[in-house]
């Protein structure tokens, strides 16, 4: 092998240089990311739009293919260009089952897939879960990675993965006190499900 295809081969992405520099500079450090291929990764506690950004910038800078289901109103204009661009996915939180169904079959299509989304559904004091994430593990035979923002440590960590079991409550449950064990950009806006066992 040449020099020349050596550089090549080995050479860091320019997109991932630059989400690893935005990273250094707002002091996050995102990672390391589980050896896993095919997986639904929950990411959380979601109380700010900030949370979507680190998010899609920890993708880059981690260089991992992942889909991450964003709401597709705000699928509009510039930003939709870029979020396509970041990989993200429009959904329609209103054909949950649809949505279910559609994933399931792409899981059971792809040798490689990973697919993120909020499973508080919004920003601002959910009730209860959207759990549809769950299903579609449950469903497709996948784990379920955890993905947590910790504002005060400044780190974006996949710590957890579950395979989810014969008891739902009991892994719903699980995930609520991980999410409930980092300091969100704004406590007061936690889903009650969280909440719950959030101490910060």
């Amino acid at each position: 092998m040449s020099s020349s295809q050596l550089s090549r081969k080995t050479r860091t992405p320019l997109a991932q240089i630059i989400a690893q520099a935005l990273l250094r500079l707002a002091g996050w450090k995102a990672g390391p990311f589980p050896d896993i291929d095919r997986a639904v990764i929950a990411g959380g506690p979601h109380t700010s739009n900030w949370d979507g950004v680190i998010a899609l910038v920890s993708r880059s800078a981690l260089q991992k293919d992942v889909n991450i289901m964003i709401k597709h109103s705000l699928f509009k204009g510039p930003l939709g260009w870029l979020l396509h661009k970041l990989g993200a996915m429009p959904i329609e939180r209103g054909r949950a089952g649809g949505v279910v169904t559609q994933t399931v079959a792409e899981f059971k299509r792809r040798d490689k897939l990973l697919i993120a989304v909020t499973p508080e559904g919004t920003r601002s004091n959910a009730a209860e879960w959207k759990l549809g994430f769950y299903h579609i593990a449950k469903r497709a035979n996948v784990p379920i990675i955890l993905a947590l923002a910790d504002y005060e440590k400044k780190t974006f960590s996949f710590p957890v993965v579950i395979y989810p079991g014969d008891d739902m409550e009991a892994d719903l449950e699980e995930i609520y006190k991980h999410f409930s064990g980092v300091t969100p950009r704004h406590p007061e806006k936690l889903s009650a499900p969280v909440r719950r066992h959030y101490t910060g």
